[in-house]
């Protein structure tokens, strides 16, 4: 693996000579890709110099140690810190998906349930505007459909960070959030103080950047207008603003009626198509491909739980990795980076193997 170091040194100092070009910033989309490809390779190229630099410093205390027996006595912590140095640099080498700086959007829907898996839904849309903030990202609400005691039937919001490093992109983060989260909690409407068991249900698509990326007939779109509704059916408008697009090809069918105007609901609903067949696609494309190439954190069947919230323990627990703690009560209000943590450790030990069996 530390023999592709050097292409990958040569082509961070050909980027950084692109982005000095303003002709490049004319540009925007391929000036954001550049960006995000050298920001990327800049964690590389710092892993790679800070282990060069503890081989020299570890090869330099042996040398002195020949003459001067304090030197001997560092040559443990150094041993260690190259140790800690190369594997930094074998995880970073370890292939990306490449998806991972892109913004995402993500659908939350109640299942089984309810009222109740409604709330919840609610409860989840507002633990990932917490984490989202936690990390400075912008949280955008595309479309809500209240369900009639609170909370959500279903809700799409959109996420974008603020940083073009990969690694610190919204999907890198969110896309093992994708599947069946279950509860079991005492509802709000239960008065015999039973617990309940629900689930609801969370889509993650990474978002398509510019538009030219996924290629959308105009012909192959069925675009209806209708009278926004809220909770219990009741018109909340008075004009045809509400948009529903279906693409024929795929049966994909969009519909939004969070803003006033017919346009705004159209452009959002557009931002979600796009988002669902660049997904399509990667995912047809990743079942043509070796099994290898697939995280098996994302390949996981998407209909299967992927999490259990239990309030009456203050327990979470996540099916896929084995975590399991117990502070529910930090979790759901935004504290999920440990949780998010053991999967992307988990997915990064699956590409490891897999790139052993390679």
């Amino acid at each position: 693996m530390f023999d592709s170091v050097q292409a990958l040194v040569a082509e961070h100092a050909q980027l950084q000579e692109q982005l000095a070009d303003p002709a490049l910033h004319a540009d925007a989309a391929r000036a954001r890709k550049v960006n995000r490809r050298y920001a990327e390779l800049s964690r590389i190229v710092h892993a790679h110099t800070a282990w060069l630099e503890a081989q020299d410093d570890l090869a330099a205390a042996k040398e002195l140690a020949k003459e001067d027996d304090a030197f001997a006595e560092e040559i443990p912590a150094l041993e260690e810190g190259l140790g800690q140095a190369q594997e930094r640099l074998r995880r970073l080498l370890i292939p990306r998906d490449p998806d991972d700086g892109r913004d995402v959007i993500m659908e939350i829907k109640g299942g089984e349930g309810g009222a109740e898996s409604a709330l919840f839904a609610g409860d989840l849309l507002r633990m990932y505007m917490q984490y989202a903030q936690s990390r400075g990202w912008k949280v955008e609400l595309l479309d809500q459909n209240e369900s009639d005691l609170g909370g959500y039937k279903d809700v799409q919001v959109a996420i974008k960070a603020n940083s073009t490093d990969p690694a610190q992109g919204v999907w890198a983060h969110l896309k093992y959030e994708g599947g069946v989260h279950r509860v079991q909690r005492v509802p709000a409407t239960e008065t015999q103080g039973r617990i309940h068991t629900s689930t609801t249900g969370v889509l993650v698509f990474p978002e398509v950047d510019e538009p030219e990326e996924v290629d959308i007939n105009q012909n192959d779109l069925k675009i209806d207008v209708y009278r926004s509704s809220g909770p219990g059916g009741q018109s909340v408008n008075t004009t045809d603003s509400a948009v529903r697009i279906t693409h024929l090809p795929t049966g994909i069918v969009v519909s939004m009626q969070n803003e006033k105007s017919q346009l705004q609901n159209r452009e959002a609903a557009m931002r979600v198509l796009r988002a669902r067949l660049l997904a399509r696609q990667q995912e047809e494309q990743a079942a043509a491909a070796s099994d290898a190439r697939k995280s098996q954190i994302r390949s996981m069947d998407r209909s299967e739980r992927i999490r259990t919230y239990n309030f009456p323990e203050n327990r979470i627990a996540d099916h896929r990795t084995g975590y399991k703690a117990y502070n529910l009560d930090q979790v759901m209000n935004g504290a999920l980076e440990p949780i998010i943590e053991s999967a992307v450790h988990a997915d990064e030990e699956a590409r490891l193997a897999a790139l052993g069996d390679e």
